[in-house]
């Protein structure tokens, strides 16, 4: 058989230089995409003719060979050297050349009984095992060695005569009807290779039985994944707690090295700390700050990306001009009630008493009703109370013809839970909810009364007590963080000249400027012990802000 490989930039040229070389009755075997274009196999229709014929002989050879008669079968030592070069020719399966040996092993045993043809022999029990086992398969039948009949038969009968036992006829009936094992005293040693394998087939065969009549799980138990025992959950939470650990101390680590080789980034981080900005701020500032900035220009830089930042109301009609029905909120003691009087006061001032309508929800505190009241006999506008959501809407109802209309709500702690009965009471589709913050407290108990009031869909915030604030920086660093609005500034206790919209410029350079004792501020050398610390939780990148396109 010659095969030629013919190789062409496509198809169509390979298939040229094919029937150029063969002639167009071909015959194309492959066809393959390579480096080089296209690979095709073909062969001269001369070269297939002549396998037709090669395969029609050797079918012939197969058929044509006689059966070896049983006086003239090979000895047991021969018939082992026959099998080794019967099986690197043949293609049977390993499986089948151990049940043709076994048989061979079983016909060497029976020749010495088949002189005693009278005595019909017992036959022997079968093996469980030999049951299990499906029929030889064609060829494995054909090769099997048959005995030549004898001449002399036994007298004939209307029915198939039965083949004496050891006789050539029971022998090719065991062929190909795998007839039953020998007794134990025939079988072969345990030393023989052949019966190891023997077993270790069966073994097999067994195991894969059982493994299909076992019932099979359900497919929602065979899903399940395995509960972790308690001891595996106690050391993956350690793992999990070991991982963050380093995390933390490699990225304060990092954060030092930078700061370390970047003067730059070093001075904006110590002036940003000393003014009281968080430190998750400071980070992002730090990220974002340029490679090379403008000598001594750090400062503004960051000036002007936390103005960017830093949203407020100077651009909008202020809240006196704008009119509607407003509820201040917020925790006890940050000035409500006298925030409330500023913007009574200023409304009252430009379009007159008439129009403003003032009520009052503090109903916990003793007084706190004769504060607005005084407020109200000074401006000339009487102030209503309501004691419930049903009270308050009948009061909006009767003031629905005012310009604006002012709630003075109780003052609650961030975690008390009338915080939220509150809240359930002046959350009326008409009333925008002002939160009233304290500037000058700290840090921490700003962000957490933003965190208990942002859900409250709050309309803006009301800065009180910057008079009172050593840093604002604190109070601009949780507005920043969570998009919250400025409107307005209370800076004193005067109504209502203490009341103010400042830009977010002024608010920033306020805060830009620090102050506090010496005590407070942190050395060079100890802002390591700062970012050394273990980080809090992240905020999203959505609520951090988004540094100024360079």
């Amino acid at each position: 058989m010659n095969v030629q490989r013919y190789t062409g930039r496509s198809s169509r040229e390979a298939m040229q230089k094919m029937r150029a070389a063969l002639g167009e009755e071909a015959v194309v075997l492959s066809t393959r995409q390579t480096a080089q274009g296209v690979e095709m196999l073909a062969m001269a229709p001369q070269a297939l003719a002549a396998a037709h014929r090669l395969a029609a002989q050797a079918d012939a050879g197969d058929a044509a060979e006689p059966p070896a008669s049983a006086a003239t079968a090979p000895a047991a030592g021969d018939e082992v050297a026959q099998d080794v070069q019967k099986l690197a020719m043949s293609t049977l399966s390993f499986q089948d050349y151990v049940r043709e040996r076994l048989l061979r092993k079983r016909q060497a045993a029976l020749q010495p009984s088949a002189s005693v043809a009278a005595a019909p022999a017992t036959p022997p029990q079968a093996r469980p095992e030999a049951a299990a086992r499906p029929p030889a398969s064609p060829p494995a039948a054909r090769r099997a060695p048959a005995a030549a009949e004898a001449p002399d038969r036994p007298e004939a009968s209307p029915r198939r005569a039965q083949p004496a036992p050891g006789s050539g006829d029971e022998l090719r009936a065991a062929g190909t009807r795998r007839a039953p094992p020998a007794p134990p005293e025939h079988l072969p040693l345990l030393a023989d290779p052949v019966d190891m394998a023997i077993h270790a087939v069966e073994q097999r065969v067994a195991r894969r039985q059982v493994a299909t009549i076992a019932p099979e799980p359900a497919p929602a138990e065979a899903a399940r994944p395995a509960a972790p025992s308690h001891g595996e959950s106690a050391m993956i939470h350690e793992l999990r707690a070991m991982k963050g650990l380093i995390e933390e101390r490699f990225g304060a680590l990092a954060f030092m090295e930078r700061l370390q080789r970047h003067p730059a980034q070093a001075r904006l981080t110590q002036r940003l700390l000393d003014c009281g900005f968080s430190t998750a701020l400071i980070r992002k500032l730090v990220d974002a700050l340029p490679a090379t900035p403008a000598e001594a220009d750090e400062i503004g830089w960051a000036s002007g990306v936390l103005e960017r930042n830093l949203l407020t109301g100077e651009r909008e009609a202020a809240l006196e001009e704008q009119g509607g029905i407003y509820a201040l909120i917020g925790s006890t003691g940050v000035g409500k009630t006298t925030s409330t009087a500023k913007l009574a006061a200023a409304f009252a001032t430009r379009h007159g008493a008439s129009q403003l309508g003032l009520i009052t929800l503090d109903a916990y505190r003793v007084g706190a009703q004769e504060q607005l009241r005084s407020y109200g006999r000074i401006l000339g506008v009487p102030v209503h109370t309501a004691h419930d959501r049903a009270s308050l809407e009948d009061l909006l109802d009767l003031l629905s013809a005012k310009k604006m209309v002012l709630i003075d709500t109780a003052g609650v702690a961030q975690r008390d839970s009338r915080t939220h009965e509150l809240l359930e009471m002046v959350a009326h589709a008409s009333i925008r909810r002002l939160l009233v913050l304290n500037a000058s407290a700290q840090g921490e108990t700003l962000e957490d009364v933003v965190q208990r009031y942002r859900g409250a869909r709050v309309e803006g915030v009301v800065l009180s007590k910057l008079d009172e604030a050593v840093k604002l920086a604190p109070a601009l660093d949780a507005l920043i963080r969570h998009r919250m609005k400025v409107l307005a500034i209370a800076n004193g206790q005067r109504v209502p000249e203490d009341w103010h919209r400042l830009s977010a410029q002024a608010l920033v350079q306020r805060a830009l400027r620090g102050g506090g004792s010496a005590a407070w501020r942190y050395d060079s050398s100890e802002m390591n012990l700062v970012f050394a610390a273990p980080l809090p939780a992240r905020e999203p990148a959505s609520r951090l802000f988004s540094p100024p396109a360079r």
